[in-house]
């Protein structure tokens, strides 16, 4: 599995509906958040290793009712502190 994040832009007055119906329908969100700035939303995804990103952002993400625009970014390796 590996993780994307994707910013959302959505219509005017439609983010957290946008935000619902994402939560409801595209199993790979692992967690969304409203955010300030330029874009309305940032979605978590964990995709396999096979699926195809830019395929997945236009058939799952943008096809949503409300969104606007979206803006992807790939990660490579997560770091966490080493607790024990």
């Amino acid at each position: 599995m590996r993780a994307i994040f994707v910013m959302i832009k959505c219509e005017m007055g439609r983010a957290y509906e946008v935000a619902r119906e994402m939560a409801d329908t595209i199993e790979e969100l692992s967690e969304m958040h409203s955010v300030s700035g330029q874009y309305d939303l940032l979605g978590k995804f964990y995709l396999g290793t096979d699926q195809d990103i830019g395929l997945f952002v236009v058939e799952c993400v943008q096809s949503v009712p409300g969104v606007k625009d979206t803006y992807t970014l790939q990660t490579f390796n997560a770091f966490s502190a080493n607790r024990e």
